[in-house]
């Protein structure tokens, strides 16, 4: 589900595995923003690098969920 805009401290669900993961940073690089990524109760795994895809005026991260839009959190 896409979201406005990504920020640090949403939730998003992988759509594989159903675990909830916390966006920890947003950065640019070249002509890319990548949203970096922490499994909720999980601090000591490293964290996941994902690309974020713009689609019109909203974002999104592929292959994860925004949860705060949905009951599953």
């Amino acid at each position: 589900m896409p979201a406005r805009k990504i920020q640090v401290g949403q939730v998003w669900k992988n759509n594989d595995s159903g675990e909830s993961f916390l966006v920890t940073k947003i950065y640019g690089e070249a002509l890319a923003t990548y949203a970096v990524l922490r499994k909720t109760g999980a601090e000591q795994e490293p964290p996941v690098r994902i690309k974020v895809a713009q689609k019109g005026a909203s974002a999104e991260l592929p292959g994860y969920t925004f949860t705060q839009e949905s009951d599953d959190f």
